[in-house]
């Protein structure tokens, strides 16, 4: 029995490659995720501005100015 051996390097380099290798997959599916997220964000966003623009244009004078008095 061969204890340390190249088979052993080469065992290991080969489990060190294919965790790097699933980490890596991980890591792109994450940021997909992300990515679909921050989209839904963006497109939330820009419907409130739509609809904020859609007020002013039926109200233009409301809530365009307000008063502080400290």
């Amino acid at each position: 029995m061969r204890v340390g051996g190249i088979e052993n390097t080469i065992i290991a380099a080969s489990v060190n490659l294919a965790q790097r290798s699933n980490m890596g997959d991980i890591g792109t599916a994450v940021l997909g995720e992300a990515l679909d997220s921050q989209e839904t964000a963006g497109a939330g966003l820009i419907k409130m501005i739509d609809a904020a623009a859609m007020e002013r244009s039926v109200n233009p004078n409301v809530g365009g100015n307000f008063d502080i008095s400290v």
